[in-house]
């Protein structure tokens, strides 16, 4: 079993949902009390949070490089970045890691290539949703992302900023989170990511 190097923190509520995916994964793969080999560096996520407000991405990336420069040296086998925005840096931030990256964009391709959608809906941070890094991957692989308008995209990132990174899910963001699908499903999604 390879150890799996997390980079995590930002926010941490994503970080644990990645940490508890892969243990369940190992143990219903392996049996027993299984769990996963995991490296985690976690970030204090307040500081890039202000960066990432001010659109810095040469600010934030030292803090990726570091990272993934630890879980190299702590003997990972591969980095795996618990957070869709930040993938933005990934090469800047593997740049002079020798580890792979098992990139959430190809993960996420594969998941839909595997069924038979083809246009999902996306939801992200309104950076994710708004910047290219992601969504040309996906096309690159046949995958035709539809994203929310401007209002719904600042709707989703404020839930995500406000609540979710918080902890919080309340009924009304649920609520605001599926009728911003039926209107993409309207409009010809046929799966959400």
């Amino acid at each position: 079993m390879k150890i799996i190097g997390l980079i995590g923190g930002m926010s941490w509520e994503s970080t644990k949902i990645y940490y508890e995916y892969l243990n369940k994964a190992a143990r219903d793969r392996l049996g027993g009390l299984h769990s996963a080999r995991i490296i985690m560096v976690s970030v204090d996520f307040a500081p890039i949070e202000s960066l990432l407000k001010q659109r810095d991405w040469d600010g934030i990336a030292p803090y990726l490089v570091t990272a993934a420069k630890q879980l190299e040296a702590a003997g990972a086998e591969c980095v795996l970045l618990c957070t869709n925005t930040m993938h933005k840096l990934a090469d800047e931030m593997m740049a002079g890691v020798n580890l792979p990256l098992v990139h959430i964009a190809d993960a996420t391709a594969d998941a839909i290539l595997s069924t038979p959608c083809r246009r999902p809906a996306f939801f992200a941070t309104r950076f994710t949703m708004e910047e290219r890094f992601y969504l040309d991957m996906m096309e690159a692989r046949g995958i035709k992302a539809l994203i929310p308008d401007a209002d719904q995209r600042r709707t989703i990132n404020q839930i995500i900023f406000e609540e979710l990174c918080r902890s919080e899910v309340r009924p009304q963001s649920e609520t605001a989170y599926l009728e911003i699908v039926e209107t993409l499903k309207d409009q010809g999604a046929d799966s959400v990511i």
